[in-house]
């Protein structure tokens, strides 16, 4: 007999490959989890690896240094009619040499040296002291200003001593004039507001994203205003209203199709039609959040269809059984359900648009903008273009501030999808 129990164990041999495909099941599912485990760690390890890189990259761009020397304000070099005219720079960097006891040459090669050490906006800062306060003509006054980007770089590490001196871009001399100034006092490190506080610049010590911040919040509230009410509304007339025929089956295979094209192609596609054709402002918050709402539309459209599938049929029948009309079941209880998975989608739709870079290069948002926007037909810059920029520069001091504008965009993106996120549970509470 198959079954009969083995005289060793008293188990029948059935009863063993049972327990055997137990065990090995058991066995399978412990590998899996194990598995499951693993993957997780790898991804955690991979953006510990990848948040620390930038971060040790971009940390020092949240902190400058600022020398305040004194500065004899001298009538002979300064017009007083037309301070703006004066070589400040020149002025404080002869006078700073004879402070430290240098001995400069004819061609002033230690004043030029000096001058590199600081910044161009020094001589905007003299010049409207004067502009204010023509009396300090002929006085000795403070004068703070930042340094050059040269000196930042040594003074936060990124340039050492251990390098060669022909390829480096501050000397020794420099260096050890910094190290006095600093050792003095005149030189002191704090905060870099400006950095939150003004636009792009062709210097890197006066480079801030303020002017980008700007430019991606204006074309944000562009393409949420056009695509998440359009995404919706097209979202529940192909879920409600369509009928089921062939026409609606080829538009929802294209809206499926489009939202895998890569971003490019809307970028050709806004240059195209907003641009050449309507010819609206180039590199414009209005032209980017226009580009970005199309391709924003076939994941909304998705999300919100898969959204009102989820709600049960008993709803929309309860409904009509109590003499509600379609639009009423539909705008008063199915969509409501629904508005979680709505919110999902709206929450990835944007947060895809804020991080895209391509369709923005192709409308013109790689150009250099200075200023803050205050419209949205205004030229603009975005965080993602002026990352490219700033990485692409040929400035060392850009590369830190390009990590800085990484950490601020991933910001950006955590505050926003918290926002979307409150609102999501705060409609799932209604509801």
């Amino acid at each position: 007999m198959t079954d009969a129990a083995s005289p060793s164990t008293g188990v029948s041999p059935r009863t063993q490959r049972l327990k055997a495909r137990l065990r090995a099941r058991y066995a399978r599912e412990t590998r899996f989890r194990w598995y499951g485990r693993a993957a997780i760690g790898v991804a955690l390890a991979f953006l510990v690896i990848l948040l620390g890189s930038i971060i040790t990259q971009g940390y020092t761009a949240f902190y400058a240094h600022t020398v305040t020397l004194p500065v004899y304000m001298d009538p002979a070099r300064i017009d007083r009619s037309y301070p703006q005219g004066a070589n400040f720079e020149q002025i404080v960097a002869e006078q700073q040499i004879r402070r430290l006891g240098v001995q400069d040459d004819e061609q002033g090669t230690k004043a030029s040296a000096m001058k590199a050490l600081l910044s161009s906006e020094l001589k905007f800062q003299a010049a409207k002291m004067i502009a204010r306060q023509p009396s300090l003509l002929g006085q000795t006054v403070p004068v703070a200003a930042p340094l050059s980007d040269d000196a930042e770089m040594y003074l936060k590490g990124k340039i050492t001593r251990d390098q060669p001196e022909d390829q480096r871009r501050v000397s020794n001399a420099q260096m050890d004039w910094l190290d006095r100034m600093k050792a003095s006092g005149a030189v002191r490190a704090h905060f870099n507001s400006a950095l939150f506080t003004k636009g792009d610049s062709t210097q890197p010590e006066l480079a801030g994203l303020l002017g980008a911040v700007v430019g991606s919040a204006l074309m944000l509230m562009v393409t949420a205003l056009i695509a998440i009410p359009v995404g919706v509304g097209a979202a529940v007339w192909l879920e409600e209203y369509s009928p089921r025929n062939r026409i609606t089956a080829i538009i929802e295979v294209n809206i499926n199709n489009l939202a895998a094209v890569p971003s490019i192609v809307y970028g050709l596609l806004g240059l195209a039609l907003f641009i050449n054709f309507m010819h609206l402002p180039r590199a414009s918050p209005l032209v980017g959040g226009l580009v970005l709402a199309l391709m924003a539309l076939p994941t909304i459209i998705i999300a919100t269809r898969s959204s009102l599938k989820a709600v049960p049929p008993s709803i929309r029948e309860a409904a009509l059984a109590m003499g509600a009309s379609r639009t009423q079941t539909v705008f008063g209880h199915v969509l409501p359900l629904a508005m979680p998975g709505v919110m999902t989608g709206a929450i990835i739709s944007m947060a895809h648009a804020l991080g895209e870079t391509a369709p923005l290069l192709l409308i013109g948002m790689i150009s250099f903008v200075p200023g803050v926007p205050h419209a949205i037909d205004e030229p603009v810059g975005a965080l993602p273009s002026l990352i490219y920029i700033w990485e692409n520069a040929s400035e060392r001091a850009f590369h830190e501030r390009t990590a800085a504008a990484i950490l601020v965009l991933l910001a950006f993106m955590i505050v926003m999808n918290a926002a979307a996120v409150l609102l999501r549970r705060r409609f799932e509470r209604r509801w």
